[in-house]
């Protein structure tokens, strides 16, 4: 009975007392769980047409592609001109070799005679004349020199290649002199022809005149035999 009534509800608060405070242990802090991404919103990639199916289960025939789109105001006229020039110039071969003209040819037979034969022109003359020289200095060096009219067409380079003759079959070689002039009128000739100019009728009868002068310049003289190469260059007053 004293159990009952004075221990045992002495024994049962103590017991409440301990449960209690076992239960006010700090319990120990639950790890953070990962948050999830939202949904992402970007829409679904379209279907290519080459693998969209109609609902029998065929594929649906390719749409037709739409026309470019037509100008609607008209192209300017200078651009249709550009436009040409430019299908013109794109036919056009690259390396078209230039025509060489008259004056070309003329330069350049110029140039190559002065340096293949080692000539200086003196000055051009305005006359149809000319003259060929040579200057020797001290220490035995020449200088071949000539003046003639500048060549623009057949008469007057023919005068020129007859300058640069003398040079060419050397002054002094021949004798007599119109014997020279023979053979300077012969290698302006060749060169001529060789390079493709034209010997027109007043460069013959220049030619005829300028021997027919010489053989009678060397008569005045009086020469004793006269070379065979100038007996069709005789004059008709010294014939008779």
């Amino acid at each position: 009975m004293l159990w009952d009534w004075l221990a045992k509800p002495i024994v049962e608060g103590l017991r409440k007392l301990a449960g209690g405070s076992r239960s006010r242990e700090i319990a120990p802090e639950p790890t953070p769980k990962p948050k999830r991404r939202p949904p992402s919103r970007r829409k679904p990639p379209r279907q290519s047409q080459s693998s969209a199916t109609t609902p029998d289960g065929g594929t649906p025939s390719a749409a037709p592609l739409a026309a470019p789109p037509t100008p609607s105001a008209r192209p300017h006229r200078g651009a249709n001109l550009a436009r040409a020039k430019a299908d013109a110039n794109f036919a056009r071969p690259a390396h078209r070799p230039k025509r060489e003209t008259a004056a070309d040819r003329y330069d350049r037979v110029i140039a190559e005679m002065v340096v293949r034969y080692g000539v200086k022109v003196r000055r051009w003359r305005k006359s149809m004349s000319g003259v060929a020289y040579e200057i020797e200095y001290r220490d035995g060096t020449r200088k071949r020199l000539i003046e003639s009219p500048r060549p623009r067409s057949p008469l007057s380079m023919a005068i020129f290649l007859h300058e640069i003759g003398h040079h060419a079959i050397g002054l002094g070689k021949y004798k007599p002199r119109c014997l020279e002039e023979y053979h300077a009128w012969m290698f302006s000739l060749r060169a001529m022809e060789e390079n493709g100019l034209e010997i027109s009728d007043k460069v013959r009868t220049r030619v005829q005149r300028s021997l027919e002068y010489a053989v009678s310049k060397a008569a005045r003289r009086g020469i004793k035999n006269l070379p065979p190469e100038l007996h069709e260059y005789i004059p008709e007053r010294l014939r008779r």
